[in-house]
């Protein structure tokens, strides 16, 4: 049974979402800190009044996180790319491990500190990923 198309599209789009986010946080940072400063405190500006050291260090955080992001869409992509599209289960498990090895500690964190709306935005991400992902299940083989 060979991969359908639209689901593989689907999966390889919400990776390159994933790099094209990553390289926002880093290429972008003034709008980066003001866009988390709206989700998690309801102003833009609220990050950048604490002032001007710790605004750079947001910006370097958010610029780290932005740089993992790209480093793992682009892997993400090519594993679906290669083996998923040829029907891997190994494969669909790298992405679904890497994903559920981000979203529990990340989302956990956020919660119990308070920021659920990273939580949120955590999991409408994670079901870009889950929705095709699941999809994609009964279509891997395993490798012999």
């Amino acid at each position: 049974m060979s991969v359908p198309r639209p689901l593989l599209n689907w999966l390889l789009f919400v990776c390159g979402y994933d790099v094209v986010f990553g390289l926002v946080l880093v290429v972008v940072p003034k709008l980066t800190r003001q866009g988390c400063s709206l989700l998690i405190y309801g102003n833009p500006s609220a990050i950048d009044a604490v002032g001007e050291e710790a605004a750079r260090y947001t910006s370097l955080s958010h610029a780290g996180i932005g740089g993992v992001m790209v480093g793992w869409g682009v892997a993400m992509f090519i594993v679906t790319r290669t083996w998923i599209s040829r029907s891997s289960r190994m494969g669909w498990w790298l992405v679904t491990a890497s994903l559920v090895a981000w979203y529990i500690p990340d989302t956990v964190y956020s919660m119990a500190s308070g920021y659920w709306q990273n939580a949120l935005l955590n999991t409408a991400f994670a079901a870009l990923f889950a929705l095709p992902l699941s999809l994609l299940y009964s279509y891997m083989r395993s490798e012999t």
